[in-house]
């Protein structure tokens, strides 16, 4: 029998027979690592303990103190052990596929009879049953042939149609947990014993179409989530239910803010409240761009085809293009719609981003390197092509507003610009709640162009910007764009979910692409450098993000109703209005609330639309000249002037750049 090399972690290596297994590594390095395995990584490769090596490998072996490969393996059990325990209480279901995702996994089912809330308990049960008897998990490879004719004896039709969608030259692997087998490509634990049975939760059910297609049958997902012990699940649930307290789409409802319906799928109808937010937003983004050197402009959002090839957006990008098609023959009386000239057809794309857009008002005239660095901002209204699966409330729409803008400079004002963004970003950032985010750093990737020399210069234009303004990153290599790297910004939200939100991204290519040149000190046309970037991103997902972050208690700055006037008795409706006139009158949005309804009625409804204040006025405030102040969240109550209340607010209501 020939022989291998296996190297260890250690630098070690040491001479085995090919065809070893992780398993036989583990138990000949110690008995309790034998016992305490799971799986192994092999040439990078997350490789099951019962596969053979068969060739010289770098490998580790990994217990359930590996949190990634245990976690994975933990998730991909439980998917396999749910669809044993749907067959064994019903078996005429079919069953199909079960990959891990997120914090769990999902598998798809095919059922006449609608799994119900109960139905999930009782497959919970059946679960811990199938954990606790640790039945084996063993795997094979079979031939084609012989696993389809498996398939078709055992009447499992998904099966077959997946075995015919895997390439010829890739094995079939077949997986037992216990008598129960599935088609799977692995790794798996080596026992149903080795899935925590206290870790795991069935969360909920849902429809999914076979495959992602609507022309297929329509069946039945079945969602649950692990961890490694009954205390990180805990959390989890917990954050979960929270998330749901948060949703950003309960409190839109709530809070009359925007609504979405199916004639515009993935756009969004602002209503006042919510607009107001968006306004209140977007202005303060103006003022700090204006600050920080940005000229804005605006360009059109039906594009001519024509751009989008020149731009390489066409070829690459087109599937998530709207495309508009313009008979230009056209008269504009014509009431046949249907009557169009081909010949004088026009193909035109509302805009999926800005970048080619800005390019244009750069060419438009001649520019010096006196005129560099050049930033030009942009609130671009785009719309991208997204699944109707994939959207989400304002967090993934197919209309949105950018805060975009582009940086045209030389190479060696780089750095300075990069620098100078990251703490323009950290101070919104901060502004706006967030003091700490994350920086990525995405090297070249495999396929790229642009010299090596060249690759090098902006790399580390971008370390050095990122060093010189004292912040940390996350190198992440091969990630960078095709053009050039990029530095991407991730906040953390009260509840530990990640966003990314801003992005910096050198790009030569666009302006070599449109032509952009600027005329240099040497009297030579060269061409600029576009740097990327975006604070907020997407408006309708920051928004999001940020009522999801504060739970619909938004600062006094930005909530849509800041303060709510109520009386307790109608002889005090004219003191009310005096009220609200004076804090209109200081900038506050005020609203009085005259109806004749209890007060105690009119904190609670105020109370659940979010509003920050509510002040209180009765007979006595009348007479004093002051208000019963209730500010959201806290019980108590306290008295003040109305002088007093009016500097308060209006301190709260002015937005932080400008106070």
């Amino acid at each position: 029998m020939s022989q291998i090399t296996l190297t260890f972690p250690d630098g070690n290596s040491k001479q085995v027979d090919a065809g070893i297994t992780p398993a036989q590594v583990a138990s000949d390095i110690s008995t309790s690592l034998g016992k305490k395995a799971i799986s192994a990584t092999v040439n990078g490769a997350h490789y099951d303990l019962q596969w053979p090596i068969e060739d010289d490998a770098e490998i580790a072996i990994h217990t359930l103190q590996d949190d990634d490969q245990a976690l994975e393996l933990i998730r991909h059990d439980l998917a396999h052990i749910m669809a044993r325990a749907v067959q064994e209480i019903w078996p005429d279901v079919k069953v199909t596929i079960g990959p891990v995702r997120d914090h769990g996994w999902f598998y798809d089912f095919d059922r006449a009879e609608p799994f119900t809330p109960e139905d999930l308990g009782q497959i919970e049960a059946k679960m811990k049953d199938i954990i606790n008897a640790r039945d084996a998990v063993k795997t094979e490879v079979w031939s084609r042939a012989d696993a389809i004719a498996h398939y078709e004896k055992t009447g499992e039709p998904y099966k077959v149609e997946l075995i015919n969608r895997i390439p010829g030259d890739e094995p079939i692997r077949m997986y037992w947990h216990g008598d129960w087998q599935d088609l799977c490509r692995g790794p798996h634990l080596q026992h149903t014993g080795q899935v925590p049975a206290d870790g795991f939760k069935l969360t909920h059910v849902a429809g999914a179409y076979w495959l992602g297609d609507s022309t297929r049958p329509m069946l039945q997902r079945i969602y649950g989530v692990a961890f490694k012990d009954r205390k990180a699940l805990k959390q989890h649930m917990l954050m979960l239910e929270e998330a749901e307290k948060r949703d950003h789409r309960k409190l839109g409802r709530e809070m009359d803010l925007f609504h979405m319906q199916e004639e515009a799928p993935g756009q969004v109808f602002w209503h006042p409240n919510g607009w107001t937010i968006y306004t209140e937003l977007q202005d303060y983004m103006r003022r700090k761009q204006r600050a920080g050197g940005y000229r804005e402009i605006n360009t059109p959002q039906v594009v001519d085809r024509k751009l989008w090839e020149a731009s390489g957006h066409w070829d690459k990008y087109q599937h998530h293009m709207f495309v508009v098609e313009v008979d230009e023959s056209r008269d504009g009386e014509n009431d046949d719609a249907e009557a169009k000239s081909r010949e004088h057809t026009r193909i035109n794309a509302l805009k999926p981003m800005n970048c080619p857009c800005h390019v244009q008002v750069f060419n438009q005239g001649l520019k010096s390197y006196r005129d560099l660095p050049l930033r030009l901002a942009e609130f671009g209204s785009c719309a991208r092509f997204e699944p109707s699966g994939a959207l989400h409330g304002i967090m993934r729409v197919r209309g949105f507003t950018q805060d975009d803008a582009h940086i045209f400079c030389t190479e060696d004002q780089i750095q300075a610009e990069c620098a100078r963004f990251i703490d323009f970003l950290a101070n919104i950032y901060a502004e706006l709640g967030f003091p700490e985010f994350e920086i990525k750093f995405a090297t070249r990737p495999e396929k790229r162009v642009g010299t090596e020399e060249s690759w090098d210069y902006v790399e580390n234009a971008l370390e050095n910007a990122i060093k010189a303004v004292g912040r940390d990153y996350t190198l992440e290599p091969g990630d960078g764009a095709f053009y050039g790297p990029k530095l991407d910004f991730y906040l953390t939200d009260a509840i530990g979910r990640v966003w990314q939100c801003g992005t910096f991204q050198v790009d030569p290519n666009l302006p070599e692409r449109l032509n952009a040149s600027y005329i240099a000190a040497d009297g030579d046309k060269h061409r600029p450098y576009m740097l990327h970037r975006a604070t907020l991103g997407s408006f309708e997902r920051f928004i999001g993000i940020l009522i999801e972050e504060h739970a619909g208690k938004l600062p006094v700055w930005l909530a849509p109703r800041q303060v709510v006037v109520a009386s307790i008795v109608s002889d005090a409706d004219d003191y009310v209005r005096e009220v609200v006139a004076a804090l209109t009158a200081a900038g506050v949005r005020a609203e009085a609330d005259l109806r004749n309804e209890k007060i105690n009625y009119k904190v609670r409804e105020h109370s659940l639309g979010k509003v920050p204040y509510i002040l209180a006025v009765g007979a006595r405030e009348v007479e004093e000249r002051s208000v019963s102040v209730r500010k959201l969240g806290e019980k108590q109550t306290f008295a003040a002037s109305l002088d007093e209340i009016v500097a308060q607010l209006k301190g709260e209501a002015t937005p932080p750049d400008m106070r």
